[in-house]
């Protein structure tokens, strides 16, 4: 989930790293030095062995590398990471770290996990499958369908394929629903852990935050849009949003561990979810127990790292949507930092990420106190879904610019193992980049 930029005066942008963008086609090396924060103590590395038949492409999985990345990201400070990689017939699944820091409970691979911005994924596959019934055409205005959501000079500009490519230009609601943290403090969080809040308020917190761009300018993330993609989805389908995904997505993906939660809580095997705030919560406080109905069908959604891979690996196939809507799906605009430069090419619900050895597709998304990462390779043959129980570890220099941590060099080395194999290395002093998915603001 993220935050849009509002006024220049006293904010400022930062990213919350859950891993490392691999700007200019590499991802800056493995920090050497010990372990920095208190991701320190007993850990846990669980792997499972290649699946009956897997042929020559399990000789592709370095069992070995892929346990001790994912192990140096505990090291770097991360409390808890999970990982789940495959290729082709083979698959591998790490655990490594603790899932609660005062119990040292070990974390385990494949346990349930909010995925946050992946959510965004399921949405965008709903609306795609309303496309190839003919119920909703994506350069339709929203009025169209929900003629009084937004004001008229809104309704009648802003479509439905802007919504799913963040070019609507229609500003975030987080910032306003959760106030405090414009000023680095986590009260507002605290009290409405267990508030409910729905959609259609959220759609209005988000309108009336500051616009991002003229409708069709330019591509800027707000989790706004996808909040009026499920209010959308009820209208042409009749269903509850949240009902619809569950029974046409979800289950016909396959996926038995992946879930919108009722309530506060996750039921089943979950690890605790520790924010930080760049170090305006110190210690990281848990926030495992929080009612998501403020992310809804925008990062709701609950996961498992082979679920994730499943859903990818179906959704690349054609599995899920016809060949001409996932054409669709496939269809970017460019996403570029502050200098110009191209990070990440960003489809409806599904962004492309270049990496050294070739283009990968996925999303990544971020909750409090929880990140998760998912790529596949264009055919879902190279996978790797990862999550993780610490957010917002980085802190800032005395110039209030975000610093890297060791933690997402060694998340950007695990990942860059997983996807390219053994033989790829990371470029010594390449740069840093952190998620554009995963931005949030700041006063300094």
């Amino acid at each position: 989930m993220t935050y849009t930029r509002r006024s220049r005066r006293g904010l400022m942008i930062a990213g919350l790293g859950l891993s490392a963008l691999f700007a200019t086609g590499a991802v800056a090396p493995v920090a050497t030095a010990e372990a920095t924060g208190p991701g320190t103590g007993q850990s846990s590395v669980a792997e499972t062995a290649a699946s009956p038949g897997s042929g020559p492409a399990s000789s592709a999985l370095d069992r070995q590398a892929l346990a001790r990345t994912l192990e140096a990201v505990h090291e770097a400070g991360m409390y808890g990471v999970y990982s789940s990689v495959r290729d082709r017939w083979a698959s591998w699944d790490g655990a490594a770290g603790v899932a609660d820091v005062e119990t040292r409970r070990p974390v385990k691979a494949k346990t349930l996990h909010r995925v946050g911005s992946i959510t965004k994924t399921f949405t965008a596959v709903a609306i795609l499958q309303q496309v190839e019934k003919g119920r909703i055409d994506l350069d339709a205005p929203v009025a169209r369908y929900r003629p009084a959501l937004l004001p008229p000079s809104l309704g009648q500009k802003v479509t439905v394929r802007m919504l799913l490519n963040h070019t609507s230009g229609i500003g975030d609601y987080v910032l306003s629903a959760f106030p405090s943290l414009a000023s680095g403090s986590a009260a507002s969080l605290d009290e409405h852990r267990f508030r409910d809040i729905p959609p259609r308020e959220l759609v209005r917190l988000g309108v009336k935050a500051q616009p991002t761009g003229a409708p069709g300018e330019r591509w800027s993330y707000s989790n706004t849009n996808y909040v009026i993609l499920g209010l959308l989805l009820e209208t042409v389908t009749g269903a509850d949003a949240e009902t619809y995904i569950t029974e046409n997505v979800i289950r016909r993906a396959g996926l038995r561990d992946t879930f919108f939660p009722r309530g506060a809580t996750i039921p089943g095997r979950h690890s605790r979810a520790y924010e930080s705030f760049y170090g305006f919560i110190d210690p990281p406080r848990d926030y495992s127990v929080y009612d998501m109905s403020w992310a809804s069908t925008a990062g709701a959604i609950v996961s498992t790292t082979a679920d994730l891979d499943r859903f990818y690996r179906q959704l690349l196939g054609g599995g899920l949507l016809p060949a001409a809507q996932l054409e669709q799906m496939r269809t970017t605009v460019p996403v570029t930092n502050e200098q110009g430069e191209v990070m990440i090419h960003y489809g409806l619900g599904i962004y492309a990420q270049d990496l050294p050895c070739g283009r990968f597709w996925g999303h990544d998304g971020a909750v409090f106190g929880m990140g998760t990462l998912s790529l596949s390779s264009p055919d879902g043959n190279r996978q790797i879904s990862l999550g993780h129980n610490l957010m917002k570890y980085q802190r800032f220099d005395d110039n209030g610019v975000l610093q890297p941590h060791p933690i997402d060099f060694a998340l950007g080395e695990h990942v860059l193992r997983a996807l390219c194999g053994s033989g790829a290395t990371a470029a010594k002093g390449a740069p840093f980049v952190p998620f554009p998915t995963q931005q949030v603001l700041v006063k300094r």
